[in-house]
């Protein structure tokens, strides 16, 4: 591994919720980009179009919930099991709901903070142990929101509360890891065009691909610049935004 400069070619990133919009767009851009991907999702099928359309010595899948510790484990060992290594992860998968404070069930906040919070510590915890033991440093990219910096909309403080959990995480794993080479970032999209964007009535009326969005493949293109950067810098946080969004 270059100190210069890194290439992805060949080295196996594992991304969560990878069944789907933005996951699957990760997925794909990086094995375009020569990674070899651990693709991980809750439900088998979510990754069925993936399986059909590259071949096993390049992406590997794991199902299970990644609201378990065990989940994560699986999802590292799956990578090491296929190709010997794991060189960096990217916490993708979450899960919010849209509505004021007393419009959540119980059950309803569990979920957010089970999947976004816990199972991004879950998979952080399973990846440093794997690059303690190679001993070559690594990456962790989680996947957070600009709601998690105060500046997303109303409606949505659970869901906000998550997201900067997530954006601490980072900020803290990045002071105890970086003396191990081990870089952590995190990237806080404002809107992007999704079913999660979508759902619960979080525009109105206004359709995601119709409005002043980003695009699955735009949040794609951040995690490849966050993990071809140089190893001699790394980036904490980065909030993206498109051209057309105001805050």
């Amino acid at each position: 591994m270059s100190i210069l400069e890194r290439s992805l070619q060949d080295t196996v990133v594992a991304v969560t919720g990878a069944g789907g919009s933005i996951g699957g767009a990760l997925a794909r851009h990086l094995l375009s980009s020569g990674a070899r991907v651990v693709a991980a999702d809750l439900r088998p099928e979510s990754l069925a179009s993936l399986r059909e359309e590259w071949h096993e010595d390049r992406l590997v899948t794991s199902v299970g919930d990644i609201r378990h510790e065990a989940t994560s484990e699986a999802i590292i060992g799956a990578g090491v099991e296929a190709f010997g290594q794991v060189d960096s992860v990217v916490a993708n998968a979450a899960i919010g709901f849209y509505g004021g404070l007393l419009d959540y069930s119980a059950q309803e906040v569990d979920l957010m903070v089970d999947v976004n919070v816990k199972g991004t510590v879950w998979l952080a915890r399973a990846a440093v142990q794997q690059y303690r033991a190679q001993g070559s440093g690594g990456d962790i990219v989680i996947i957070g929101s600009v709601a998690g910096l105060l500046i997303g909309g109303g409606k949505e403080a659970v869901y906000s509360a998550t997201k900067g959990a997530q954006i601490n995480l980072g900020y803290a794993l990045d002071r105890e890891l970086r003396g191990e080479g081990i870089r952590t970032t995190t990237i806080a999209p404002a809107g992007v065009n999704t079913p999660f964007a979508a759902a619960d009535g979080r525009f109105g009326d206004v359709d995601p691909s119709q409005g002043p969005f980003m695009e699955p493949t735009d949040i794609a293109r951040a995690v490849d610049y966050t993990l071809r950067q140089p190893r001699r810098m790394r980036t904490e946080v980065w909030t993206t935004w498109s051209m057309a969004e105001e805050h």
